[in-house]
């Protein structure tokens, strides 16, 4: 299952993303904002990255105006590995490299094909493992997150 969440500023790429899941035949649990009105993105980061970390669901998707607040919140939960990505090379790579298993989007900075092209490569692309593994290891280990 796939947790998504977004503040005001993410909102329509939020629905948009949910219905590229639907149609995907993805499973995802909606955390909010549910309007344009302004919210404030701790609150939306904070539970999906908490579903994430609890094993409730698989990976989170989340989106602001740039990605950088959600991600700032979200990697201050155990176990979660959020990366902002502007491209799907990006998210390619946080996937392969890193296990990146929440992604964080910029609706104001990401051309809404661009943003599809990304998603679509961070839940597809699956984590490489060998010699990237011991890496992902040392964030939990030096940081106790």
């Amino acid at each position: 299952m796939i947790a998504l969440g977004s503040d005001h500023a993410g909102y329509e790429y939020k629905e948009k993303i949910k219905a590229m899941l639907q149609e995907l035949k993805l499973s995802c649990k909606d955390f909010g904002t549910n309007s344009k009105d302004s919210t404030d993105y701790p609150d939306y980061a904070h539970n999906v990255a908490q579903a994430v970390s609890s094993g409730e669901c698989d990976r989170g998707i989340l989106v602001c105006g740039t990605g950088v607040g959600m991600a700032i919140v979200a990697n201050k939960h155990k176990g979660i590995r959020a990366a902002v990505c502007e491209s799907s090379t990006a998210a390619r790579l946080s996937r392969q490299h890193n296990n990146a298993n929440i992604l964080t989007l910029g609706e104001r900075i990401t051309g809404w094909e661009t943003a599809a092209d990304i998603v679509r490569t961070f839940l597809s692309t699956p984590f490489d493992g060998g010699r990237h593994e011991q890496r992902v290891e040392k964030i939990t280990k030096l940081t106790n997150l």
